[in-house]
């Protein structure tokens, strides 16, 4: 055995982690609205209806933007 230090081994592969967003926040709001309005009144409901469906395409483009700005060796 050798007293010098070796170097570390490269890393295989870069950790992506998500930036911080509301959008989890704004879906539970959009779906809250749905279910008190169905109570309350059905335009509550219709506008819980239509910031859930927003909040959910911002979602999801959001998230094939995240996979596409993967390396090509990533295989998605």
């Amino acid at each position: 055995m050798s007293d010098t230090p070796r170097e570390a081994p490269p890393a295989g592969e870069e950790i992506h982690l998500p930036g911080p967003t509301l959008i989890p926040i704004t879906t539970a709001v959009g779906i809250t609205f749905m279910v008190i309005g169905t109570t309350i009144s059905w335009y509550l409901s219709g506008l819980g209806l239509i910031i859930t469906v927003l909040a959910i395409v911002r979602w999801i483009r959001d998230t094939r933007r995240d996979v596409a700005a993967l390396p090509e060796e990533h295989g998605h």
